[in-house]
């Protein structure tokens, strides 16, 4: 007889994820990346035989639990589940996974509603990194409905507000590893940089494409993914990431100047199948790196004037607009916050069964 888990499937961004209350899943972390294989069906490049959705950004996975450190209201843990390979990889962040933990919290109890909006501290497990999510809750529910439409999600939904409060070197431990804007890595200039996600940042045309191909295009471009590749092992042990052949991090990304009247117009890669969009820590790193002057996001980009701006990153399904307050000066520039809008929407809730071989055991 098949035993069963809680688990709620839920659109945080543009990505979809199942997300678990800690307590019903294993501490010990081989025991729960079993039973999260299983629940997901991976490795399979269908994943037909699970929740997942044969895709990076639908086979994503939540943890949450009450936090026990002072000021902040709950922990995430998150976790990317491969497709090939039976690994749950909890090197990254993932903002848009995220912003379903504060609704997804409010819906089990862990968070109580305050008025009309509750703004929720979480800290990100995989990275310290944490945020301020301000969700909508009239009458005391979460309320999904609204006019907030992101690119990469269809229709529209309440907004939900996120402000990262120290996602600098997350991953990497400082915003630029190497300590510098420019690094020659591989035989091209490149940016080493992690404002929340470890990111290679790339002009285009200094690998021979123009940054505007059709995301398609990109992916059947067996060339620039085998030169990509190159940058990514050899960038790894510089961004203190070690031999990253077997993980997600960092990601690459193609910049050139903006298309659609934006800041910048990117192609990321998550890191070896052009995204559709852009990861929200993904986004929020390029956008630090146009401001940092010589670096190849800056030669290319467009920057609104003041110390508060607002960049609008271009992808290839629309743009993902980021909120930076600048400082510093001006051939030292700091990025002292840096925020965004997302929605989310609870999908399903209900009882997931991994495998009748997978033995469960909550967490204490």
């Amino acid at each position: 007889m098949q035993h069963g888990i809680r688990c709620a499937l839920m659109r945080g961004g543009t990505s979809k994820g199942a997300y678990f209350l800690a307590s019903d899943l294993p501490a010990e972390p081989a025991a729960r990346d079993a039973i999260i294989l299983s629940v997901m069906g991976s490795p399979d490049a269908r994943q037909v035989d699970g929740l997942g959705g044969a895709h990076p950004l639908t086979s994503k996975v939540a943890i949450v639990s009450v936090s026990s450190e002072p000021g902040i209201d709950v922990d995430f843990l998150f976790g990317q589940v491969l497709l090939d390979r039976p690994v749950v990889d909890i090197t990254p962040n993932c903002g848009n996974i995220l912003a379903g933990v504060a609704p997804f919290a409010i819906e089990r109890g862990l968070i109580k509603p305050s008025g009309s909006l509750t703004r929720v501290k979480v800290r990100t497990l995989n990275t310290g990194t944490i945020a301020e999510l301000s969700v909508e809750t009239p009458g005391g529910r979460v309320n999904y409905a609204g006019a907030a439409r992101i690119d990469g999600a269809p229709g529209t939904a309440a907004p939900i507000v996120i402000d990262f409060l120290d996602a600098e070197g997350s991953v990497c431990g400082s915003l630029l590893p190497t300590g510098h804007s420019v690094d020659r890595v591989a035989g091209v200039d490149v940016t080493l940089i992690d404002n929340g996600m470890p990111v290679v940042v790339i002009e285009a045309s200094a690998l021979g494409r123009t940054g505007y191909e059709p995301r398609d295009q990109l992916n059947a471009d067996q060339e620039l993914k085998g030169r990509l590749e190159e940058i990514r092992l050899a960038a790894g042990p510089l961004m203190n990431l070690g031999d990253v052949r077997d993980k997600v991090v960092p990601k690459m990304c193609l910049v050139a100047a903006p298309a659609k009247g934006g800041a910048i117009a990117t192609r990321s890669f998550i890191p070896h199948e052009c995204h559709a969009s852009i990861g929200v820590f993904a986004a929020v790193s390029v956008a630090t790196a146009c401001i940092l002057p010589g670096s190849p996001a800056a030669r290319v980009a467009n920057l609104p004037a003041g110390r508060e701006k607002l960049l609008a990153i271009e992808h290839p399904t629309g743009v993902f607009d980021v909120r930076i307050a600048v400082g510093g000066t001006a051939e030292r520039s700091v990025v002292e916050r840096a925020g965004l809008l997302r929605t989310a929407r609870l999908l399903f809730d209900g009882v997931a069964f991994p495998r009748e071989t997978i033995e469960i055991s909550a967490a204490d």
